[in-house]
């Protein structure tokens, strides 16, 4: 009887050994998580594999933005924490295939009083896995991962939905969000030359100023008084704020100060007049599996619970007020390739709620940058498991 063995056949002595690569900020910026051009093409491929369907994420309909834990107004153990703005702690999972084929979950703990100490308000982690044995491929540090995916995903928008002769932005919301949303509206539409912001206040109105006019020399910064004042003559508009409760609380947006054919970029809270909700307002999002995963976890109405206008349409289908196919997808334009804008004078509205597909779509590009590179830290996890 034979019993050699051969050399390249390993599967007889299999190998149990899991290294996975560590990449800190440093890391994930030497490898290429600040470069918006490369990112807004990743999140567009992104978009066409979520539009033919090649993905999952969690929830009944796999389409769930993730699983948060959160704290109680009056905490009956002493060392609980209690129920705050942004008191929370996240984790989004998610599948993405295609050219993808990649797990990987987001987790995240987020406190706004961080601010007070230097800190981000959240702080996250990515694990990216390998697909088959969900072994870690690697560890990433993971606020500028989350933070470019999403500045880059009104970008994607804007290359569909923005005029090409694009020259104006308004911006009411003037944080981190704005800033990489900004990169990736000139990145779309390289023509941008002058960016009208609102902010809360004086410092951070004067801080975007000094960091847009650094960023890009020769771009006009011009500081306004009102929401209206933002909007009005814009090409491209974005409302980046941070609101909850009552929706009648959230920032302001009415059609008479709307261009015609502007492109409007909504990843936060909104107040629209019934103008905007008008038949001929076109009305995109990100995912519509998203927002009804978010109608059924948080019921009618969900717009006062997660302040995303997405939800705020999910709301109108309920009551009847919208048809439930004037809900678009920008996945399944992207991947019909029967999409983009109709008309000069088409006023497209866009919900951005940000999903776990995205975070796998630029960590696995990122990964291959560091691997390319040489950068990043092998850790092991073990040589032989234990329990086995």
């Amino acid at each position: 009887m034979n019993t050699s063995v051969d050399a390249t056949d390993t599967s007889t002595d299999p190998s149990t050994r899991i290294d996975f690569l560590y990449l800190s900020e440093p890391d994930m910026v030497a490898a290429g998580v600040t470069d918006m051009a490369a990112c807004v093409d990743t999140m567009e491929r992104m978009f066409r594999v979520l539009g033919a369907g090649d993905y999952r994420m969690a929830g009944k309909n796999a389409d769930s933005h993730g699983a948060m834990v959160t704290f109680p107004d009056t905490p009956l153990f002493p060392r609980m924490p209690r129920n705050a703005e942004d008191r929370r702690f996240m984790a989004m999972p998610a599948y993405l295939g295609g050219d993808f084929h990649a797990a990987g979950v987001k987790w995240y703990g987020s406190n706004v009083e961080n601010k007070k100490s230097g800190l981000p308000r959240s702080i996250h982690l990515f694990v990216l896995n390998d697909v088959e044995t969900g072994a870690p491929v690697a560890l990433m540090s993971a606020n500028l991962l989350s933070a470019m995916r999403t500045g880059a995903i009104p970008g994607v928008g804007a290359r569909q939905f923005a005029r090409e002769d694009s020259r104006v932005v308004g911006i009411v919301g003037p944080g981190v969000m704005a800033r990489t949303a900004l990169q990736s509206f000139i990145v779309a539409r390289p023509g941008i030359e002058l960016v009208k912001v609102k902010g809360r206040g004086a410092r951070g109105e004067q801080a975007f100023r000094e960091w847009a006019e650094r960023e890009f020399p020769g771009l006009r910064v011009e500081i306004v008084a009102t929401n209206e004042d933002a909007v009005r003559d814009a090409d491209i508009v974005t409302y980046c704020t941070t609101s909850g409760g009552a929706p009648e609380n959230y920032p302001e947006l009415r059609r008479e100060w709307v261009a015609p054919g502007a492109y409007l970029a909504m990843p936060s809270s909104v107040r629209l007049d019934e103008a905007l909700l008008a038949p001929d307002v076109r009305t995109v999002v990100d995912n519509a599996g998203l927002y009804e995963a978010w109608a059924d976890e948080f019921p009618y109405p969900t717009y006062a619970s997660i302040p995303i206008v997405g939800c705020h349409f999910t709301d109108l289908i309920h009551e009847g007020r919208m048809a439930p196919e004037e809900m678009e997808d920008i996945g399944r334009i992207l991947a019909s390739g029967d999409g983009g804008r109709r008309s000069d004078e088409e006023i497209v509205l866009f919900s951005i709620g940000g999903m776990p597909v995205e975070d796998v779509a630029w960590a696995t590009r990122v990964l291959a940058n560091a691997r390319d590179r040489g950068i990043g830290t092998s850790l092991n996890l073990w040589d032989v498991p234990v329990l086995a």
